[in-house]
């Protein structure tokens, strides 16, 4: 995966000096054994590290200050094992700027009836610290993530590490760079939007380039280069050589080895990633890239096709929430309204993400209609089965919205020996008619990113952390 920076997250315990130093050195004992079963779970995807005490405002104020300070830092695990004053806590939690969570939890599982003593309970009285912690942080309107239960359960873990990826997106968008190749398509209107707005509020930087640019790029690849990943291609994928001689066909291929060469060097000589293409912008290009851009998004890099900025910027970020499983870029295209088969079939011109592939992708040459270029080279496979979430951000002028419809995708039970590029079926939630009718409604694109991989509460955690209105549609 194009990757990113290694990441921890740090985990804060509340306490105070009141019940003495001994009650202190158990609380970290307490502590320091939930951390350790937490990263020994082998659940979590990145690791928690334990932090001193939180027992005084200063304490409290000087740990949410380093963490904003150190990058690899991704977010606080907070814990309140005793009463925790939340006065304490107003400063440091006013100046966190990275994303907070909060383990309503307690050490001991169940209450010890035949030893417990007044010492017992002011130790463990998580109850009252978790009202009083969850008090403060309501009033300062921290969006933060509450996960409750025992420590141990892995459901509880488990919701941890979802909260954790969607914390690693959130430090990531502000990393996000777009290159644009050419402009938006002429008179399209979903795929367009505020950029300042969008580096203001997420974070994302979004760059025009000429395709000239890229031209010169694709014009110093190297034989010796395109041979080298040709013969990977080779090893990873089917030929499908259909009506073409085999000269004609490897040249097609060789074409779009070039671009996967020159637009990943692009991308990483100017720290893009992500980035997008159009059909009506290829000046000095010999075919529009399929088979490269669907390689370049397995490899993590967002995308989103005709200049769609905005789709390839969320597609990046979905890519690092979901570990780039099963998570890509989408076009609705045609509907199936045959009675109680109701479905969308998922598609593109060529660039449908291998992530989602359930067979071994063939790499095979076809006409485009579209582009007025040579005849261009694509991975066609099928998608995989499974639930997901499919979403769309539009730019209404006034504000961004993020629409999250919950899909069931399935694989196809008929061949489609006609149709020259991957696809992707799937069901809507709550059914066909009131789905499709909600998302028009509502402003949906149809550009989207699908994930079979997270869920709707991970999206809905990301948009509440930047203030994006959002609707979901289930």
């Amino acid at each position: 995966m194009n990757t990113i920076m290694e990441r921890e997250f740090w985990f804060i315990v509340g306490a105070q000096h009141l019940y003495g130093e001994e009650a202190l050195q158990e609380v970290k004992a307490h502590a320091q054994k939930i951390a350790d079963t937490l990263n020994e779970s082998d659940v979590l995807p990145y690791p928690v590290k334990l932090q001193e005490l939180a027992v005084t405002a200063d304490k409290i104020t000087s740990l949410m200050k380093e963490v904003n300070y150190r990058d690899e830092v991704a977010g606080v695990i907070t814990w309140m094992h005793t009463f925790s004053p939340a006065k304490m806590w107003i400063r440091g939690t006013k100046l966190l700027q990275k994303p907070l969570l909060h383990l309503a939890t307690q050490f001991n599982e169940s209450i010890p009836w035949d030893t417990i003593d007044m010492d017992f309970m002011n130790l463990n009285q998580s109850a009252h610290g978790d009202r009083e912690y969850g008090f403060i942080n309501a009033r300062l309107n921290k969006q933060n993530k509450v996960v409750v239960g025992y420590w141990e359960r892995p459901e509880v873990k488990q919701e941890i590490a979802d909260w954790m990826d969607v914390a690693v997106a959130y430090n990531e968008s502000f990393q996000i760079k777009v290159a644009r190749f050419g402009d938006n398509m002429r008179n399209v209107a979903v795929t367009d939007g505020d950029k300042i707005e969008a580096q203001i509020q997420f974070g994302w930087t979004v760059d025009y380039f000429g395709i000239g640019d890229l031209v010169q790029y694709v014009n110093a690849v190297t034989e010796e280069e395109i041979d080298a990943l040709f013969e990977t291609y080779e090893t990873l994928y089917d030929f499908d050589y259909g009506n073409y001689g085999k000269k004609d066909w490897e040249a097609s291929v060789r074409v779009q080895a070039s671009y996967e060469i020159a637009i990943k060097r692009f991308l990483d000589d100017g720290g893009y990633t992500a980035f997008t293409s159009n059909f009506e912008d290829l000046y000095g290009m010999k075919q529009l890239p399929g088979l490269a851009v669907q390689r370049l998004m397995a490899q993590g890099y967002g995308f989103a096709g005709e200049g769609d900025w905005k789709t390839a910027a969320l597609d990046r970020l979905l890519k690092v929430m979901s570990h780039n499983t099963s998570t890509g870029f989408m076009e609705d295209y045609t509907y199936e309204l045959a009675q109680g088969k109701e479905a969308i079939l998922q598609s593109h011109m060529l660039e449908v993400d291998p992530t989602l592939a359930v067979n071994k992708p063939k790499i095979i040459v076809s006409p485009l209609g579209i582009g007025d270029r040579e005849d261009p080279a694509r991975l066609v496979f099928d998608g995989k089965a499974g639930d997901g979430v499919v979403v769309s951000m539009a730019d209404f002028g006034t504000h961004f919205k993020l629409l999250i419809n919950e899909v069931s995708a399935f694989g196809p039970t008929e061949e489609a020996p006609n149709l020259p590029v991957a696809r992707v079926l799937w069901k809507v939630l709550p059914n066909f008619h009131d789905g499709v009718k909600a998302w028009i409604e509502n402003g949906g694109g149809h550009h989207t990113v699908v994930s079979l991989n997270l869920s709707t509460d991970q999206i809905i955690a990301y948009a509440k952390l930047v203030d994006l209105d959002y609707v979901v549609i289930k």
